[in-house]
């Protein structure tokens, strides 16, 4: 209990917050130390999340898929071709006969609304229905009411609802008639079915092409309008019957170049991240003076300036350094070597041997125990390294900061108790006091009051 002053004329609670205030600075330097050590941990994480974004790109450049890169090109609007990397490269000339459809089918019954009547009023006239698909006949329960009828609406909710494979849609055929439509939800022969009281509207079936021509030509069928290899890594998708469609697949170098563009945004990106997060005359900086980001942009810079080998240095393939300590990449170098010399190409990007060998400063061990000097094999190894989810430098750091930060809010949680104690303290100090200094006016009251009434009787 508190008489906040009311004898003193002290104002007891502000003087106590005041001392509270004073001896709370000790866990203000924690909590201000609390946030930055949070914001080290998210810059850490923001790097690390770059490192990857490079990690990513790197390893892209070492699977066989990025420099067997193809593209596919078909003379005619109606069909489309696409490539995957590895595809064989090379020509065909086909006849699209027909195309794939799925099956429907339409009721032999036109139901003819009367007033306002819709599908979600109109009496299908049955409550079951036999849907033969694959040879198999299923009986579909219409009446999902249970009031012994079932509406166009409701039979055509049952049908979708019993995963047959057909679509079944209420279809207003006149200004006042229904007819029920039923639709395969796949093409091709195989999608046939039947109903009882529906006829065929469109027959399921396989699109069809003839390659080569009349006396050395084959036929190919497909369910959908997808035909997969007829050239190896190819798929080509028809849409229309047409004569004489020619597909060309040839080496896609775009494709390498737009790889290696995207390794050298990925680098870009995290050396201006180090730099942003590390520069000293930054008033923002979190991680100033952080000998281990410092390094690693080293060691990323590194990587290109001292890839130069038997197959020379790494501007042959359009990659240089600038003056401000970023990559560049020339399209146009690096296309033309690889249209004269791929295996080079490839080489001084992912090899052990091409740029250097194992006595390289700037090695690091890759996965299979191998020195990667490629320039984006050694990218790659240094990106694993710094990324690696339990021994990664960057995941080390991060993960120190979370234990800090965790000591210091166990060491803020200590202050609060030990404020709310002190706080306790004080105000049953400035409460004894109080009471103290009333008790003590009032006994300055009943003494003067006491002579008061002494020095007037002797007066009588």
């Amino acid at each position: 209990m508190s008489v906040g002053g009311l004898v003193s004329g002290m104002d007891t609670a502000s003087i106590i917050d005041g001392l509270i205030s004073v001896e709370a600075n000790s866990q203000t330097l924690l909590k201000q130390r609390l946030s930055a050590t949070q914001s080290q941990g998210t810059a850490y994480r923001a790097i690390n999340t770059r490192f990857d974004a490079v990690r990513s790109a790197a390893e892209a450049l070492t699977k066989d898929a990025a420099w067997q890169s193809a593209k596919a090109l078909s003379s005619s609007t109606s069909v489309t071709a696409s490539s995957v990397g590895g595809a064989t490269a090379g020509s065909v000339t086909f006849t699209v006969d027909q195309v794939a459809k799925a099956h429907s089918a339409v009721s032999s019954t036109t139901w003819t609304a009367t007033g306002t009547q819709t599908a979600d009023d109109i009496d299908f006239g049955a409550t079951t229905l036999d849907v033969v698909v694959g040879g198999k006949t299923t009986n579909v329960s219409l009446d999902r009411n249970g009031d012994g009828k079932a509406t166009l609406s409701e039979a055509a909710a049952a049908i979708n609802a019993a995963g047959l494979g057909v679509t079944a849609t209420p279809l207003k055929v006149t200004d006042t008639g229904y007819r029920m439509s039923l639709t395969s939800t796949t093409t091709g022969a195989a999608s046939a079915f039947s109903a009882t009281g529906f006829t065929t509207a469109t027959q399921g079936r396989n699109a069809e092409i003839t390659v080569g021509d009349a006396g050395s030509s084959y036929s190919m069928s497909s369910p959908t309008n997808t035909f997969s290899g007829l050239i190896a890594g190819t798929t080509i998708t028809v849409t229309k019957p047409e004569t004489g469609v020619t597909v060309n697949v040839t080496p896609d170098p775009d494709a390498v170049a737009a790889k290696v563009e995207s390794l050298v945004t990925a680098v870009n990106g995290l050396l201006d991240s180090i730099s942003a997060y590390t520069d000293a005359d930054s008033g923002t900086a979190s991680l100033k003076g952080d000998s281990t980001l410092r390094q690693l942009a080293t060691q990323t810079l590194d990587v290109l300036a001292f890839a130069v080998g038997s197959d020379g240095s790494a501007s042959k393939v359009g990659l240089q350094l600038t003056k401000d300590g970023h990559y560049t990449f020339d399209k146009t170098k690096f296309t033309a070597q690889l249209a004269a010399d791929p295996t080079v190409a490839r080489r001084m990007f992912d090899s052990a041997t091409a740029n250097g060998g194992a006595d390289d400063d700037l090695a690091t061990t890759a996965d299979n125990g191998t020195t990667p000097t490629g320039i984006a094999a050694k990218l790659l190894a240094m990106a694993k390294s710094a990324t690696d989810t339990t021994i990664g430098s960057l995941t080390v750091l991060a993960k120190g900061t979370d234990t800090r930060a965790k000591e210091l809010k166990d060491s803020i949680a200590a202050w609060d108790l030990r404020l709310e104690m002190r706080r306790a303290t004080l105000t049953r100090q400035f409460t004894a006091m109080e009471t103290a200094l009333s008790t003590m006016q009032n006994q300055s009251n009943w003494l003067a009051s006491a002579m008061s009434s002494m020095s007037g009787t002797k007066k009588q």
